[in-house]
Protein backbone atom coordinates (compact mmCIF):
# COMPACT_ATOMS: atom_id res chain seq x y z
CA UNK A 1 0.00 0.00 0.00
CA UNK A 2 1.38 3.68 -1.23
CA UNK A 3 1.05 6.36 2.06
CA UNK A 4 0.58 9.99 1.15
CA UNK A 5 4.21 10.38 1.33
CA UNK A 6 4.96 7.93 -1.69
CA UNK A 7 2.72 9.86 -3.82
CA UNK A 8 4.00 13.32 -3.20
CA UNK A 9 6.91 14.44 -5.44
CA UNK A 10 10.38 15.05 -4.39
CA UNK A 11 10.49 18.58 -5.91
CA UNK A 12 7.54 21.15 -6.20
CA UNK A 13 7.88 24.65 -8.49
CA UNK A 14 6.06 27.82 -7.84
CA UNK A 15 6.53 31.09 -8.97
CA UNK A 16 9.69 31.79 -7.13
CA UNK A 17 10.69 28.68 -5.18
CA UNK A 18 11.89 25.69 -6.01
CA UNK A 19 10.70 23.03 -2.89
CA UNK A 20 12.95 19.89 -2.74
CA UNK A 21 14.14 17.19 -0.81
CA UNK A 22 16.70 18.39 2.01
CA UNK A 23 19.96 16.67 1.37
CA UNK A 24 23.60 17.36 3.33
CA UNK A 25 24.37 20.10 0.85
CA UNK A 26 21.90 21.85 2.88
CA UNK A 27 23.15 21.37 5.97
CA UNK A 28 25.16 24.56 6.78
CA UNK A 29 22.75 27.07 5.24
CA UNK A 30 20.03 24.84 7.93
CA UNK A 31 22.11 25.16 10.88
CA UNK A 32 22.74 29.00 10.25
CA UNK A 33 19.72 29.97 9.61
CA UNK A 34 17.79 27.75 12.71
CA UNK A 35 20.38 28.25 15.24
CA UNK A 36 18.19 31.90 16.26
CA UNK A 37 16.07 32.56 18.73
CA UNK A 38 14.10 34.53 17.21
CA UNK A 39 13.49 31.14 14.75
CA UNK A 40 13.55 28.66 17.62
CA UNK A 41 10.93 30.63 19.52
CA UNK A 42 8.07 29.90 17.37
CA UNK A 43 8.87 25.73 17.37
CA UNK A 44 8.14 23.00 19.09
CA UNK A 45 10.76 20.97 17.45
CA UNK A 46 14.15 22.60 16.53
CA UNK A 47 17.05 22.61 19.55
CA UNK A 48 18.68 25.73 20.33
CA UNK A 49 21.73 26.13 20.01
CA UNK A 50 21.30 24.58 16.86
CA UNK A 51 24.40 23.72 14.72
CA UNK A 52 25.55 21.67 11.61
CA UNK A 53 25.58 18.64 13.18
CA UNK A 54 21.40 18.93 13.71
CA UNK A 55 21.44 20.20 10.52
CA UNK A 56 22.75 16.48 9.83
CA UNK A 57 20.66 14.72 12.02
CA UNK A 58 17.67 16.79 10.40
CA UNK A 59 18.48 15.53 6.81
CA UNK A 60 19.65 12.18 8.05
CA UNK A 61 17.19 10.95 9.90
CA UNK A 62 14.37 13.45 10.69
CA UNK A 63 13.70 14.43 7.02
CA UNK A 64 13.90 10.92 5.63
CA UNK A 65 11.74 9.01 8.43
CA UNK A 66 8.46 7.63 7.34
CA UNK A 67 6.66 9.78 9.87
CA UNK A 68 8.36 12.97 8.08
CA UNK A 69 7.86 14.37 4.38
CA UNK A 70 10.14 17.71 4.51
CA UNK A 71 11.17 19.97 1.69
CA UNK A 72 13.83 22.28 1.36
CA UNK A 73 12.43 25.53 0.64
CA UNK A 74 15.08 27.35 -2.11
CA UNK A 75 14.62 31.29 -3.68
CA UNK A 76 17.16 31.02 -6.50
CA UNK A 77 18.98 28.16 -4.94
CA UNK A 78 19.31 29.61 -1.88
CA UNK A 79 18.30 27.50 0.93
CA UNK A 80 15.76 29.71 2.81
CA UNK A 81 13.84 27.61 5.18
CA UNK A 82 11.54 24.08 5.22
CA UNK A 83 8.18 22.99 5.05
CA UNK A 84 6.55 19.79 5.09
CA UNK A 85 3.81 17.42 6.47
CA UNK A 86 4.08 15.26 9.55
CA UNK A 87 2.44 12.01 8.72
CA UNK A 88 0.57 10.54 11.93
CA UNK A 89 -1.49 7.20 11.24
CA UNK A 90 -5.35 7.75 11.24
CA UNK A 91 -4.78 11.80 10.91
CA UNK A 92 -4.80 14.08 8.43
CA UNK A 93 -1.33 15.34 7.90
CA UNK A 94 -0.13 18.18 9.69
CA UNK A 95 1.72 21.15 7.56
CA UNK A 96 4.93 22.83 9.51
CA UNK A 97 6.89 25.44 8.18
CA UNK A 98 9.83 27.73 9.54
CA UNK A 99 11.76 30.14 7.05
CA UNK A 100 15.48 32.25 8.40
CA UNK A 101 14.18 35.20 9.72
CA UNK A 102 16.50 37.50 6.46
CA UNK A 103 13.20 35.43 4.54
CA UNK A 104 10.23 36.91 7.03
CA UNK A 105 7.66 38.97 5.63
CA UNK A 106 8.24 38.68 1.71
CA UNK A 107 5.44 35.59 1.18
CA UNK A 108 7.64 32.54 0.89
CA UNK A 109 6.31 30.92 3.91
CA UNK A 110 2.76 31.40 2.12
CA UNK A 111 3.82 30.26 -1.39
CA UNK A 112 5.87 27.11 -0.12
CA UNK A 113 2.39 26.42 2.58
CA UNK A 114 0.29 26.38 -0.60
CA UNK A 115 2.42 24.33 -2.54
CA UNK A 116 2.59 21.72 0.02
CA UNK A 117 -1.44 21.68 0.23
CA UNK A 118 -2.15 21.75 -3.47
CA UNK A 119 0.45 18.51 -3.74
CA UNK A 120 -1.19 16.63 -0.78
CA UNK A 121 -4.68 17.79 -2.54
CA UNK A 122 -3.38 16.32 -5.72
CA UNK A 123 -1.85 13.25 -4.14
CA UNK A 124 -5.21 11.75 -2.12
CA UNK A 125 -5.00 14.28 0.98
CA UNK A 126 -8.77 15.07 2.37
CA UNK A 127 -7.60 17.22 4.51
CA UNK A 128 -4.68 18.92 6.58
CA UNK A 129 -3.81 20.30 9.74
CA UNK A 130 -1.86 22.91 11.53
CA UNK A 131 -0.93 24.62 14.37
CA UNK A 132 0.67 28.12 15.45
CA UNK A 133 1.41 29.77 18.98
CA UNK A 134 -1.65 31.79 19.62
CA UNK A 135 0.86 35.06 19.40
CA UNK A 136 2.30 34.12 16.51
CA UNK A 137 0.20 36.34 13.84
CA UNK A 138 2.61 35.76 11.37
CA UNK A 139 2.14 32.32 11.23
CA UNK A 140 -1.39 32.87 11.68
CA UNK A 141 -1.32 34.99 8.70
CA UNK A 142 0.37 32.38 6.61
CA UNK A 143 -1.84 29.67 7.37
CA UNK A 144 -4.88 31.54 6.51
CA UNK A 145 -3.94 32.93 3.42
CA UNK A 146 -3.11 29.34 2.10
CA UNK A 147 -6.72 28.30 2.87
CA UNK A 148 -6.84 27.17 6.55
CA UNK A 149 -9.59 27.99 9.47
CA UNK A 150 -8.77 28.27 13.08
CA UNK A 151 -11.00 25.74 14.67
CA UNK A 152 -9.76 26.15 18.70
CA UNK A 153 -7.12 27.05 21.11
CA UNK A 154 -5.67 24.79 23.83
CA UNK A 155 -2.12 24.74 25.43
CA UNK A 156 0.69 23.25 23.66
CA UNK A 157 1.73 19.81 25.12
CA UNK A 158 4.89 19.03 22.89
CA UNK A 159 8.48 20.05 22.67
CA UNK A 160 10.10 24.08 22.89
CA UNK A 161 6.54 25.32 23.20
CA UNK A 162 4.77 22.87 26.31
CA UNK A 163 2.58 25.01 27.97
CA UNK A 164 2.29 28.24 25.55
CA UNK A 165 -1.56 28.79 24.28
CA UNK A 166 -1.57 27.32 20.75
CA UNK A 167 -4.07 27.56 17.80
CA UNK A 168 -5.54 24.65 16.16
CA UNK A 169 -6.05 24.97 12.25
CA UNK A 170 -7.54 22.80 9.89
CA UNK A 171 -8.59 22.95 6.15
CA UNK A 172 -10.82 20.52 3.79
CA UNK A 173 -9.09 19.44 0.97
CA UNK A 174 -12.02 17.31 -0.31
CA UNK A 175 -13.69 20.23 -2.08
Amino acid sequence: MTTIKDRLPTTIHTGRLVLTTPTMAHAPAIAALANNENVHRWLARLPFPYGVEDARMFVEEFASSDAECCFAILRDGEFVGVVGLSLVPGEPPELGYWLGEPFWGLGYATEAAQAVVEAARANGATAVRSRALADNRGSRNVLRKAGFRETHEGIESKGNCTGKPTVYLHQDLSR
